[in-house]
């Protein structure tokens, strides 16, 4: 009653390229492996401080995943040095929303001017 299902011609096709291939020595699609492509960076968790700071010094604005691609560490060691320097006031918060932030160097234009007394004189 419920013996072998016939294959359709696409079926059938595909077996019998799958079995050439194998008999020929060459790997299905499913089981390539990568040789002579380009392999990954290694991603690092740690961030050098004089490598950031070059980087962070180099652009007039910076995000978190920017500095991760550049530095070629995880975003998050890379958000953790940017929110780091924005406490210590190196880094000032230039705009972003929903937790991704752009950081911005903290230069002494960008503090509010000192303001002139009027003295009557």
């Amino acid at each position: 009653m419920g013996g072998a299902k016939k294959k359709s011609p696409a079926q059938q096709e595909k077996a019998q390229t799958g079995d050439s291939a194998r008999v020929s020595g060459k790997k299905s699609k499913k089981g390539k492996e990568k040789e002579g492509g380009p392999s990954r960076a290694e991603i690092s968790v740690i961030l050098p401080p004089e490598q950031a700071g070059r980087i962070v010094r180099g652009a007039r604005a910076i995000t978190a995943l920017e500095l991760a691609r550049q530095a070629g560490v995880k975003a998050s060691a890379a958000n953790a040095y940017l929110a780091a320097e924005a406490r210590e006031g190196r880094l000032r918060i230039a705009g972003g929303r929903s937790g991704h932030r752009v950081y911005a160097a903290a230069s002494a234009s960008t503090s509010p001017a000192p303001t002139e007394s009027s003295s009557p004189a």
